[in-house]
């Protein structure tokens, strides 16, 4: 195999491709912050892939554990991308509740009246002036 062919299947690239982030840069981030681990071990984003590789992506509170289908280091269509890749059923189902604890847990919480008024904001200036 040739230098160029082995910079084909990056995990870098593949990630990107596989839609999972907007650009390479923000891919190798996360792979060099430990986001992204492959078959369990950490990675260096010049790790290459092979079908039937397990990923474990951390993108803010969500995991997804997939299963590398295919390679390409082509981003096309969100179609296409999301053949490269088969996400598991409990990694699918834990992401699904958590979002619904996340959005019940927002529906719970409840703002004040809003911004002070002129009479609470020379209120807050005076205690701010007798602090100082």
């Amino acid at each position: 195999m040739n230098d160029e062919q082995d910079e084909e299947f990056r995990l870098d690239k593949w990630l990107w491709a596989a839609r999972f982030f907007k650009t390479r840069g923000l891919a190798a981030k996360a792979i060099e912050g430990g986001k992204v681990d492959v078959n369990g071990d950490r990675a260096k984003r010049s790790r290459r892939l092979k079908p039937g590789d397990q990923l474990r992506v951390q993108m803010g509170p969500y995991q997804h554990i997939i299963m590398v289908n295919a390679l390409s280091n082509r981003r096309g269509p969100a179609s296409e991308a999301a053949t490269l890749y088969e996400e598991t059923i409990a990694s699918r189902e834990a992401r699904e509740a958590l979002a619904l604890r996340m959005k019940a847990a927002q529906t719970s919480f409840q703002y004040d009246k809003g911004k002070p008024n002129k009479k609470e904001r020379r209120t807050i200036s005076k205690f701010k002036d007798r602090d100082a």
